[in-house]
């Protein structure tokens, strides 16, 4: 079936989404291009629509963005998103300029930005197949994550020991809440608020960041993106994984998870110059400017002009 209509995904949750929604797909329309509107909660009749979209627009946060984006990687759908949540690291488009610059993407214009994504297998190693969760969740195999893949504590007062292996040689242990493998999109997220390190959009890097870590390492390691990362998990109290923070299944003691970069991509529709990035990120974290240009036009201190 040929690709020839815009599917437009909005979050049920947001006010306002919906209406925003109905108000670009009509506008789609009226470029002679079909659109349907669902939302985050109809994700079993989105991916029915799938094969015949040539793009996805997300109106919402980041959160409505990587479930679009996970609907989106079995069909190399690109992705353009509308920013209607506080921070937007992955949308494109504010809700002001949503409506006069979505005919520019919808025309073919600008450049498509792709970035890594995660790959994990989940083990078995202790057989207990009637331990906690393994049966409450059917996942996806293999499990694709765009943002990260968290091993975390299940007990709040509890510590859980993950030990870690660097393609096929034992690192550490680690001992604390839990850790973070993220992509260089998952950098901006959880990683980032753990004091992980934040990578270029299209890095094929892979963070591992421990959560919390107790008297063990603390550091987070940024590894090559052909390097597989196994992480296995001792606790007696229960332990949990989640991709994305949208798919949650609880572990047992001495479940084992690899992860690695996936040979899909996730494709997002940009139309700024590749450094848009870079001029937005301290906008993004709310980290305010100088009042003042440090560097006059002589090279010295001078005010802010």
């Amino acid at each position: 079936m040929a690709k020839n209509n815009a599917g437009f995904i909005y979050n049920h949750l947001n006010k306002g989404a919906k209406a925003l929604a109905d108000r670009l797909s009509k506008i789609a329309d009226s470029k002679g291009i079909a659109s349907w509107v669902l939302s985050t909660a109809q994700e079993t009749q989105a991916r029915q629509k799938l094969t015949s979209a040539a793009v996805l627009v997300s109106v919402g946060g980041d959160g409505t963005l990587l479930r679009t984006a996970r609907l989106a990687l079995h069909h190399n759908i690109p992705i353009l998103g509308v920013n209607m949540g506080k921070v937007g690291f992955m949308t494109e488009l504010t809700i002001e300029e949503a409506a006069s610059k979505l005919p520019f993407y919808l025309s073919g214009k600008g450049w498509i930005e792709e970035r890594a994504v995660l790959e994990a297998g989940l083990h078995n190693n202790t057989k207990k197949d009637e331990g906690i969760g393994h049966k409450a969740v059917k996942i996806e195999s293999p499990m694709l994550a765009v943002n990260d893949i968290v091993i975390g504590r299940a007990a709040l007062s509890r510590v859980i020991y993950v030990e870690a292996g660097i393609d096929g040689t034992r690192y550490a242990t680690y001992k604390g809440d839990g850790v973070i493998v993220a992509s260089a999109t998952g950098s901006t997220g959880y990683s980032l608020a753990a004091g992980g390190p934040i990578l270029y959009p299209q890095s094929k890097d892979i963070i591992v960041q421990p959560i919390s870590p107790h008297l063990s390492m603390a550091h987070p390691l940024v590894l090559p993106g052909n390097f597989v990362i196994r992480l296995r998990v001792y606790s007696d109290h229960g332990a949990a994984m989640s991709l994305d923070g949208q798919i949650e299944l609880d572990l047992v003691s001495g479940d084992e998870l690899t992860v690695k970069r996936s040979s899909r991509v996730v494709r997002f529709l940009r139309g700024r110059d590749s450094s848009y990035f870079y001029e937005t990120l301290t906008k993004r974290l709310a980290i305010p400017e100088l009042p003042f240009d440090p560097f006059g036009k002589d090279g010295t201190l001078g005010p802010h002009e």
